[in-house]
């Protein structure tokens, strides 16, 4: 990927970092490991994104 990117695809790859974090340790601990997975979880192998 070129290292100049569009102002708005930047922000886009950006959220798309943000929103790739595991679920937090305290929100595992609050619900007593109901909640351990994240769903929306994205691998960079794996699945591409379409930014």
């Amino acid at each position: 990927m070129a290292r100049n990117k569009p102002y708005a695809k930047k922000l886009r790859l950006l959220k798309k970092v943000k929103s790739n974090r595991r679920v937090p340790a305290w929100v595992i601990q609050r619900t007593k490991r109901n909640f351990t997975r994240h769903p929306k979880r994205r691998s960079w192998r794996r699945n591409k994104l379409k930014a």
